[in-house]
């Protein structure tokens, strides 16, 4: 590595005062992942505004041999943005590359760039009568760059897919500072590899995403949020397979929730209430839309599912929201989890996926078995149960030190779980993506072949292991995350 003094002065020229900052008070709230778990130290902060400054930034970064961390909205759950400990990263912010670039009303695509935020899209989207068929609990901070960088899912995947499904172009600038630029989407164009697709998903280890095309939907004619209390997670399944015989595409979004969870998030909210009068062991909360043309039948669409579904003792009490701010209420209810549960104390968060067939079944034996093996635990599930993938939460016995617990018990925990997963086919990671929190667990589950083209396509893109060194993807044998 060359003079860090030498680098820091260029950088500074660089970027301008806006641009580059060394100043800990601005650095020190983008140190820390979102879950607390990590924390780094970063020799500088870098906020370029436009691509050819991230294209000069990455070319002095890698003349000096400084490696580069990306970050966006700092809403990831695995550590995936967070520099490491040695000082001599640096901050890579794409948050003032916050504009709309293009917008094709006629083909329904909109191009933006890595620092637009959810929300702002899903805004800019809805005036013009369209959507962007991808939300999450985090949409008012997470960024579209880093919604690419971890190929994210959130609660419409049912439907629409995870956010590779919506990326119809891509720009973004690679480990020598070349520019990658594919945002002119073709609907055919069979010039050998996709490689958009290989830097979605990659966190950034690859490239770092400066700008992307999406696919947007014509706007919702109408829409029915419904809240349902179940005996079982069984009970849930078999709602699931009944809403999508009787609803077919209408069917939007289908979480579940334990009691524990509901009641976690009321503790946590203060003026939030249940849906339904008494308390259920399971809880669901189903979104059905229709089309302009076809909205006027789905209300009849929706009570006929659900008296069915009573009919046949699959649902034990059930609520439509009466308007939008009801809608929006119960689906706040399903967002609030993670930071409810965050608040309660130490926990091992797993973002875990089965085949959506065996999910119920994986739940009901494994959750026991977790609990009887770290007693005083509290092993919990919730969420997207129609694409198989819910968050496997495991929560510390009361009064457990925040960090030394994860540390100790929490690692023997997750080592555990994954082992369970993974012989029952599914995956350690299903939306959250690897980071840094699972590298390892990858390194130790992972199929040898795919690991090793992981390796193969790294060292092509990035030789020197200057973009996010230590994420995603294992370079050595590694034991238990600490």
């Amino acid at each position: 590595m060359k003079n860090l003094d030498q680098f820091v002065m260029e950088a500074a020229n660089l970027l301008g005062k806006r641009g580059f900052t060394r100043d800990p008070d601005i650095i020190e709230p983008w140190l820390t992942d979102w879950r607390g778990r990590y924390t780094g130290k970063a020799l500088g902060l870098a906020s370029p505004a436009t691509t050819a400054e991230v294209a000069a930034f990455v070319r002095l970064c890698a003349g000096h041999g400084v490696p580069i961390v990306p970050q966006g909205g700092n809403s990831g759950m695995s550590g995936g943005a967070t520099p490491d400990s040695s000082g001599t990263t640096v901050l890579l912010s794409l948050r003032r590359m916050n504009r709309i670039r293009s917008f094709d009303e006629m083909a329904s695509q909109i191009t933006c760039e890595a620092g637009v935020i959810l929300q702002t899209l899903h805004d800019a989207a809805q005036e013009r009568r369209l959507r962007f068929p991808l939300t999450l609990g985090g949409k008012g901070s997470a960024t579209i760059g880093g919604l690419v960088s971890t190929n994210a899912g959130g609660t419409q995947v049912l439907r629409h897919g995870t956010m590779r499904n919506q990326v119809l172009g891509l720009e973004a600038v690679m480990a020598d500072g070349s520019v990658f630029d594919t945002l002119t989407p073709l609907k055919k164009d069979n010039r050998g590899f996709d490689l958009k697709q290989i830097l979605i998903g990659s966190e950034g280890t690859l490239g770092i995403v400066t700008a992307a095309t999406l696919r947007l939907l014509p706007e919702i004619g109408g829409r029915r949020v419904i809240w349902i209390g179940l005996r079982s997670i069984q009970h849930a399944r078999r709602l699931l397979r009944h809403v999508q015989e009787m609803a077919g595409d209408a069917l939007e979004g289908f979480e579940v929730l334990p009691a524990h969870s509901l009641a976690a998030v009321l503790d946590y909210l203060p003026d939030a209430r249940s849906p339904l009068q008494e308390d259920y062991p399971w809880n669901a909360l189903i979104e059905l839309v229709s089309g302009s043309d076809r909205s006027d039948g789905l209300g009849t669409i929706t009570e006929k599912t659900l008296a069915a579904a009573l009919d046949l003792d699959i649902i034990e009490d059930a609520v439509i929201a009466a308007n939008e701010t009801q809608a929006e209420d119960f689906w706040l209810l399903r967002d609030s989890i993670s930071p409810a549960k965050r608040a309660i104390g130490p926990a091992m968060q797993h973002d875990i996926s089965v085949p959506v067939s065996r999910m119920a079944d994986f739940v009901e034996e494994v959750a026991p078995r977790v609990e009887e093996r770290f007693p005083g635990t509290k092993a919990v599930a919730f969420g997207h149960l129609g694409d198989g993938n819910v968050h496997f939460h495991v929560l510390a016995p009361p009064g457990s030190p925040r960090g030394e617990w994860e540390r100790n018990q929490g690692t023997k925990i997750s080592i555990y779980v994954h082992d369970l997963v993974t012989e029952w086919g599914g995956s350690i990671s299903a939306e959250h993506g690897i980071g840094q929190i699972k590298r390892s667990e990858l390194d130790r589950l992972g199929d040898p072949v795919a690991l090793s083209l992981m390796r193969s396509i790294k060292h092509a893109l990035d030789p020197h292991d200057l973009l996010n060194p230590g994420k995603l993807v294992p370079l050595a044998q590694e034991g238990p995350t600490p």
